[in-house]
């Protein structure tokens, strides 16, 4: 059993989850999360509904958020997550005081020094299509520094690529590394090719 928090995004492994947390239920869960040696909660997209109040309907894959620090506020408290393993819920709990779900983890994916030139391929396509997409939306910088770690950097090309949350929840649930690759690499190409449509110089 892990304490849940579903939210209106996706969190990928190895990426940060700032969080505020003001409603009554998610300060008692951090409460008791703050009694464990190693604080950490599952994290859901909502399918329907709100962040706040409850009663909105969830996807079932997620990431583990591990705690890494925690500050208190006037009229609410802020941490910082951490996303881990990825989790498929096997059973939601009641929701007293707070969301909770029996989950399985999914098998972590293995890099392979192999993969390198598809994950160059793949995140060149990025950088691209995240330089022509600054020009008409927010989003991550083309010059985002990646972790040195390939299968942390793999997973962060995943979480700044510029796509909707059903395309990535689509990736969080990759097999495989190549797997997750090939969507980086495809919807960056989709993206580029679209801006380009509006935007004759860009694919000089």
């Amino acid at each position: 059993m892990i304490p849940m928090f579903p939210l209106g995004s996706v969190l990928f492994p190895h990426m940060p989850l700032p969080l505020r947390l003001f409603e009554p239920r998610y300060l008692k869960m951090l409460g008791d999360l703050l009694e464990q040696p190693d604080p950490e909660f599952g994290v859901v997209l909502i399918e329907r509904g709100h962040e706040v109040g409850g009663g909105d309907q969830r996807f079932s894959v997620g990431t583990v958020a591990q705690v890494v620090e925690v500050e208190a506020m006037e009229d609410s408290m802020v941490l910082m997550a951490r996303g881990t393993s990825r989790f498929r819920v096997v059973q939601w709990l009641p929701e007293d005081p707070y969301p909770r779900a029996e989950v399985e983890l999914l098998p972590e994916l293995r890099w392979d020094p192999g993969l390198q030139p598809v994950r160059d391929v793949a995140e060149t396509a990025l950088r691209k299509a995240l330089a022509m997409n600054s020009e008409f939306a927010q989003s991550w910088p083309a010059d985002v520094q990646l972790s040195d770690d390939p299968l942390a950097s793999c997973w962060q090309l995943a979480a700044i690529t510029p796509v909707t949350a059903l395309d990535q929840i689509a990736m969080l649930q990759a097999a495989q590394i190549v797997e997750l690759l090939a969507m980086v690499h495809d919807f960056s190409k989709e993206l580029s090719q679209t801006l380009a449509m509006g935007w004759p110089d860009a694919t000089q």
